[in-house]
Protein backbone atom coordinates (compact mmCIF):
# COMPACT_ATOMS: atom_id res chain seq x y z
CA UNK A 1 0.00 0.00 0.00
CA UNK A 2 1.80 3.24 -1.22
CA UNK A 3 1.54 6.86 1.37
CA UNK A 4 -1.57 8.53 -0.44
CA UNK A 5 -3.52 5.35 -0.10
CA UNK A 6 -2.65 4.71 3.43
CA UNK A 7 -3.86 8.23 4.42
CA UNK A 8 -6.83 7.71 2.93
CA UNK A 9 -7.53 4.38 4.83
CA UNK A 10 -6.94 6.29 8.57
CA UNK A 11 -9.38 8.90 7.04
CA UNK A 12 -11.76 6.98 6.83
CA UNK A 13 -11.15 4.70 9.80
CA UNK A 14 -11.02 7.68 12.07
CA UNK A 15 -13.52 10.21 10.56
CA UNK A 16 -14.60 13.29 12.68
CA UNK A 17 -17.32 13.12 14.66
CA UNK A 18 -20.46 15.40 13.95
CA UNK A 19 -19.71 18.01 16.30
CA UNK A 20 -15.73 17.81 15.80
CA UNK A 21 -16.46 18.39 11.92
CA UNK A 22 -18.50 20.89 12.29
CA UNK A 23 -16.62 23.00 14.95
CA UNK A 24 -13.86 22.94 12.12
CA UNK A 25 -15.44 24.01 9.34
CA UNK A 26 -16.90 27.23 10.99
CA UNK A 27 -13.27 27.47 12.06
CA UNK A 28 -11.81 27.44 8.57
CA UNK A 29 -14.75 29.65 7.14
CA UNK A 30 -14.81 32.15 9.63
CA UNK A 31 -10.62 32.39 8.61
CA UNK A 32 -11.00 32.18 5.03
CA UNK A 33 -14.26 34.95 5.35
CA UNK A 34 -12.27 37.15 7.08
CA UNK A 35 -8.89 36.81 5.37
CA UNK A 36 -10.31 37.56 2.02
CA UNK A 37 -12.76 40.23 3.13
CA UNK A 38 -9.59 42.07 4.43
CA UNK A 39 -7.55 41.24 0.70
CA UNK A 40 -10.84 42.41 -0.76
CA UNK A 41 -10.81 45.72 0.86
CA UNK A 42 -6.86 45.96 -0.35
CA UNK A 43 -7.77 44.91 -3.97
CA UNK A 44 -9.93 47.74 -3.92
CA UNK A 45 -7.84 50.33 -2.43
CA UNK A 46 -5.13 49.59 -5.30
CA UNK A 47 -7.58 49.08 -7.86
CA UNK A 48 -9.17 52.88 -7.12
CA UNK A 49 -5.76 55.01 -6.75
CA UNK A 50 -3.32 55.46 -9.41
CA UNK A 51 -0.70 55.87 -6.68
CA UNK A 52 -0.52 52.14 -6.15
CA UNK A 53 -0.63 50.96 -10.08
CA UNK A 54 1.74 52.99 -11.43
CA UNK A 55 4.11 51.93 -8.75
CA UNK A 56 6.35 48.33 -8.91
CA UNK A 57 6.31 47.30 -5.39
CA UNK A 58 2.55 47.57 -5.00
CA UNK A 59 1.99 45.94 -8.24
CA UNK A 60 4.03 42.94 -6.99
CA UNK A 61 1.98 43.24 -3.26
CA UNK A 62 -1.63 42.80 -5.03
CA UNK A 63 -0.23 40.12 -7.08
CA UNK A 64 0.44 38.60 -3.96
CA UNK A 65 -3.21 39.02 -2.75
CA UNK A 66 -4.52 37.93 -5.35
CA UNK A 67 -2.85 34.61 -5.16
CA UNK A 68 -3.38 34.48 -1.76
CA UNK A 69 -7.14 34.74 -2.20
CA UNK A 70 -7.50 31.97 -4.88
CA UNK A 71 -5.34 29.70 -2.59
CA UNK A 72 -7.47 30.56 0.29
CA UNK A 73 -11.30 30.21 -1.52
CA UNK A 74 -9.83 26.58 -3.22
CA UNK A 75 -8.44 24.95 -0.09
CA UNK A 76 -11.38 26.07 2.07
CA UNK A 77 -13.58 24.67 -0.93
CA UNK A 78 -11.28 21.32 -0.96
CA UNK A 79 -11.80 21.15 2.86
CA UNK A 80 -15.40 21.23 3.12
CA UNK A 81 -16.29 19.11 0.42
CA UNK A 82 -13.64 16.99 2.34
CA UNK A 83 -16.62 17.18 4.56
CA UNK A 84 -19.77 16.89 2.78
CA UNK A 85 -19.25 14.95 -0.67
CA UNK A 86 -16.20 13.34 0.70
CA UNK A 87 -14.97 11.86 -2.54
CA UNK A 88 -15.37 13.87 -5.77
CA UNK A 89 -14.69 13.22 -9.82
CA UNK A 90 -10.70 12.87 -10.14
CA UNK A 91 -11.10 15.53 -13.29
CA UNK A 92 -12.73 17.99 -10.98
CA UNK A 93 -9.83 17.54 -8.41
CA UNK A 94 -7.32 17.53 -10.71
CA UNK A 95 -8.39 20.86 -11.59
CA UNK A 96 -8.57 22.69 -8.60
CA UNK A 97 -5.50 21.05 -6.87
CA UNK A 98 -3.23 22.59 -9.76
CA UNK A 99 -5.01 26.06 -9.89
CA UNK A 100 -4.38 25.60 -6.08
CA UNK A 101 -1.07 24.67 -6.78
CA UNK A 102 -0.13 27.38 -8.95
CA UNK A 103 -1.32 30.51 -6.39
CA UNK A 104 0.43 28.23 -3.78
CA UNK A 105 3.78 28.33 -5.45
CA UNK A 106 3.88 31.75 -7.09
CA UNK A 107 3.76 33.23 -3.38
CA UNK A 108 7.28 32.14 -2.07
CA UNK A 109 8.61 33.22 -5.60
CA UNK A 110 6.34 36.91 -5.36
CA UNK A 111 8.01 37.06 -2.04
CA UNK A 112 11.15 36.77 -3.90
CA UNK A 113 10.55 39.50 -6.25
CA UNK A 114 8.97 41.62 -3.82
CA UNK A 115 12.85 41.02 -1.39
CA UNK A 116 14.33 41.86 -4.54
CA UNK A 117 12.52 45.55 -5.10
CA UNK A 118 13.37 46.33 -1.33
CA UNK A 119 16.91 45.93 -1.83
CA UNK A 120 17.07 47.90 -5.21
CA UNK A 121 15.33 50.58 -3.39
CA UNK A 122 17.35 50.78 -0.47
CA UNK A 123 21.21 49.84 -2.24
CA UNK A 124 20.51 50.98 -5.58
CA UNK A 125 18.39 54.11 -5.61
CA UNK A 126 19.79 56.13 -8.48
CA UNK A 127 18.88 53.25 -10.82
CA UNK A 128 15.42 52.17 -8.98
CA UNK A 129 13.50 53.47 -11.22
CA UNK A 130 15.24 52.26 -14.33
CA UNK A 131 15.28 49.29 -13.46
CA UNK A 132 11.70 48.78 -11.84
CA UNK A 133 9.32 49.90 -14.16
CA UNK A 134 5.59 49.05 -14.28
CA UNK A 135 6.26 46.86 -17.87
CA UNK A 136 9.36 45.20 -16.66
CA UNK A 137 7.55 44.29 -13.25
CA UNK A 138 4.14 42.96 -15.38
CA UNK A 139 6.56 40.75 -16.80
CA UNK A 140 8.16 39.59 -14.06
CA UNK A 141 4.47 38.11 -12.88
CA UNK A 142 4.36 36.32 -16.18
CA UNK A 143 7.56 34.97 -15.46
CA UNK A 144 6.21 33.64 -12.01
CA UNK A 145 3.18 32.20 -13.50
CA UNK A 146 5.57 30.42 -16.11
CA UNK A 147 7.77 29.36 -13.61
CA UNK A 148 5.13 27.90 -11.50
CA UNK A 149 3.36 26.49 -14.48
CA UNK A 150 6.94 24.43 -15.49
CA UNK A 151 6.69 22.96 -12.14
CA UNK A 152 3.22 21.94 -12.28
CA UNK A 153 2.04 20.91 -15.41
CA UNK A 154 4.79 18.01 -15.70
CA UNK A 155 2.22 16.60 -12.62
CA UNK A 156 -0.97 16.47 -15.19
CA UNK A 157 1.07 15.37 -18.70
CA UNK A 158 2.29 12.80 -16.09
CA UNK A 159 -0.87 11.82 -14.99
CA UNK A 160 -2.46 11.40 -18.79
CA UNK A 161 0.27 9.30 -19.45
CA UNK A 162 0.59 7.32 -17.34
CA UNK A 163 -3.43 6.33 -15.86
CA UNK A 164 -6.21 4.57 -17.67
CA UNK A 165 -8.89 6.43 -18.77
CA UNK A 166 -11.32 4.84 -16.18
CA UNK A 167 -9.20 6.89 -13.62
CA UNK A 168 -10.61 10.25 -14.12
CA UNK A 169 -14.09 9.37 -13.91
CA UNK A 170 -13.46 7.27 -10.64
CA UNK A 171 -14.03 9.36 -7.65
CA UNK A 172 -11.44 9.90 -4.57
CA UNK A 173 -10.75 11.52 -1.85
CA UNK A 174 -9.47 15.26 -3.10
CA UNK A 175 -5.48 15.12 -2.22
CA UNK A 176 -2.27 16.40 -4.60
CA UNK A 177 -1.45 12.67 -3.75
CA UNK A 178 -4.50 11.13 -4.65
CA UNK A 179 -4.75 13.05 -8.13
CA UNK A 180 -1.97 12.86 -8.98
CA UNK A 181 -0.10 9.53 -7.58
CA UNK A 182 2.58 8.28 -9.68
CA UNK A 183 5.89 7.90 -8.12
CA UNK A 184 7.58 9.85 -10.17
CA UNK A 185 5.67 12.99 -9.40
CA UNK A 186 6.77 12.39 -5.87
CA UNK A 187 10.09 12.66 -7.06
CA UNK A 188 9.98 15.36 -9.05
CA UNK A 189 7.80 16.96 -6.26
CA UNK A 190 10.60 16.51 -3.74
CA UNK A 191 13.40 17.85 -6.12
CA UNK A 192 11.23 21.11 -7.05
CA UNK A 193 10.40 22.20 -3.59
CA UNK A 194 14.43 21.74 -2.31
CA UNK A 195 15.62 23.87 -5.66
CA UNK A 196 12.88 26.37 -4.69
CA UNK A 197 14.02 26.13 -1.21
CA UNK A 198 17.48 27.11 -1.94
CA UNK A 199 17.00 29.62 -4.64
CA UNK A 200 14.64 31.89 -2.26
CA UNK A 201 16.15 31.60 0.94
CA UNK A 202 18.97 32.69 -0.49
CA UNK A 203 17.07 35.63 -2.49
CA UNK A 204 15.90 36.63 0.93
CA UNK A 205 19.00 36.22 3.04
CA UNK A 206 20.91 38.06 0.46
CA UNK A 207 18.77 41.11 0.19
CA UNK A 208 18.45 41.05 4.04
CA UNK A 209 22.42 41.57 4.78
CA UNK A 210 22.47 43.74 1.99
CA UNK A 211 19.76 46.16 3.29
CA UNK A 212 21.07 45.54 6.77
CA UNK A 213 24.89 47.18 6.20
CA UNK A 214 23.18 49.75 4.59
CA UNK A 215 20.85 50.35 7.28
CA UNK A 216 23.24 51.06 9.46
CA UNK A 217 24.18 54.68 8.65
CA UNK A 218 21.37 55.32 6.09
CA UNK A 219 18.21 56.51 6.38
CA UNK A 220 14.86 55.70 8.09
CA UNK A 221 13.31 54.06 5.22
CA UNK A 222 16.16 51.41 4.97
CA UNK A 223 15.55 50.12 8.44
CA UNK A 224 12.24 50.36 7.79
CA UNK A 225 12.98 48.29 4.80
CA UNK A 226 14.82 45.57 6.86
CA UNK A 227 12.16 45.14 9.04
CA UNK A 228 9.96 44.53 5.72
CA UNK A 229 12.29 41.52 4.42
CA UNK A 230 12.47 40.29 8.24
CA UNK A 231 8.44 39.77 7.53
CA UNK A 232 8.96 38.43 4.42
CA UNK A 233 11.22 36.09 5.57
CA UNK A 234 8.70 35.04 8.45
CA UNK A 235 5.98 34.77 5.49
CA UNK A 236 8.39 32.98 3.28
CA UNK A 237 8.80 30.61 6.31
CA UNK A 238 5.30 29.87 6.72
CA UNK A 239 4.44 29.37 3.16
CA UNK A 240 7.73 26.98 2.78
CA UNK A 241 6.14 24.72 5.50
CA UNK A 242 4.18 23.54 2.15
CA UNK A 243 7.46 22.23 0.98
CA UNK A 244 7.87 19.72 4.10
CA UNK A 245 4.41 19.07 4.64
CA UNK A 246 4.14 15.68 2.78
CA UNK A 247 7.15 13.88 5.27
CA UNK A 248 5.58 15.72 8.07
CA UNK A 249 2.16 14.65 7.61
CA UNK A 250 3.45 10.91 6.87
CA UNK A 251 5.82 11.37 9.79
CA UNK A 252 2.36 12.22 12.22
CA UNK A 253 0.12 9.78 10.43
CA UNK A 254 2.57 6.74 11.28
CA UNK A 255 3.08 8.22 14.96
CA UNK A 256 -0.76 8.93 16.04
CA UNK A 257 -2.99 7.25 13.20
CA UNK A 258 -6.21 7.29 15.29
CA UNK A 259 -5.38 11.35 15.25
CA UNK A 260 -5.25 12.07 11.25
CA UNK A 261 -8.06 13.64 10.87
CA UNK A 262 -6.84 16.68 13.31
CA UNK A 263 -2.85 16.43 11.97
CA UNK A 264 -4.78 17.51 8.71
CA UNK A 265 -6.57 19.85 10.09
CA UNK A 266 -3.87 21.70 11.87
CA UNK A 267 -1.67 21.26 9.14
CA UNK A 268 -4.02 23.20 6.90
CA UNK A 269 -4.36 25.82 8.86
CA UNK A 270 -0.57 26.49 9.54
CA UNK A 271 0.49 25.72 6.16
CA UNK A 272 -2.51 27.04 4.18
CA UNK A 273 -4.52 29.61 6.05
CA UNK A 274 -2.59 31.38 8.77
CA UNK A 275 0.41 32.84 5.98
CA UNK A 276 -2.19 34.44 3.84
CA UNK A 277 -2.81 36.42 7.29
CA UNK A 278 0.38 38.17 7.05
CA UNK A 279 0.39 40.60 3.71
CA UNK A 280 -2.40 42.59 4.72
CA UNK A 281 -0.12 43.35 8.13
CA UNK A 282 3.16 43.74 6.25
CA UNK A 283 1.52 46.83 3.53
CA UNK A 284 -2.19 47.15 4.69
CA UNK A 285 -0.98 48.31 8.16
CA UNK A 286 2.98 48.67 8.14
CA UNK A 287 2.50 51.00 4.61
CA UNK A 288 2.03 54.68 5.02
CA UNK A 289 0.67 55.34 1.90
CA UNK A 290 -1.48 52.24 1.97
CA UNK A 291 -2.30 52.68 5.45
CA UNK A 292 -3.81 56.15 4.41
CA UNK A 293 -5.80 55.29 1.78
CA UNK A 294 -7.01 51.86 3.11
CA UNK A 295 -8.49 53.57 6.11
CA UNK A 296 -10.37 56.30 3.99
CA UNK A 297 -11.94 52.87 1.79
CA UNK A 298 -12.56 51.62 5.33
CA UNK A 299 -14.30 54.71 6.77
CA UNK A 300 -16.50 55.51 3.48
CA UNK A 301 -17.88 51.57 3.75
CA UNK A 302 -18.83 51.88 7.09
CA UNK A 303 -20.26 55.79 6.99
CA UNK A 304 -21.94 55.05 3.48
CA UNK A 305 -24.53 58.15 4.29
CA UNK A 306 -21.92 60.80 4.67
CA UNK A 307 -20.30 59.93 1.70
CA UNK A 308 -23.66 60.36 -0.29
CA UNK A 309 -24.24 63.53 1.67
CA UNK A 310 -20.65 64.98 0.97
Amino acid sequence: MNVSSANVTVVIAYRDSFTKAVTKNVIVVVLSISINYINAGLIHTFRKHQIFYTNPRYILFIHLVVNDMIQVMLTVMLFIISYILYKINVSVCCIFILIALFATENTPLNLACMAVECYIAICLPLRHVQLCTVKRTLMLIGLIWVTSMLSVLPDLFITLATEPLDFFHSRVFCLRETAFRNPQIIKKRDITYIVYLVIVWFVIFYTYFRILFTAKTASKDAKKARNTIILHGFQLLLCMATYVEPPVKQALQQAFPKNYPDTLFACHIIVQVLPRSISPIIYGIRDKTFRKYLKRYVFCSMSPQKQSVQ
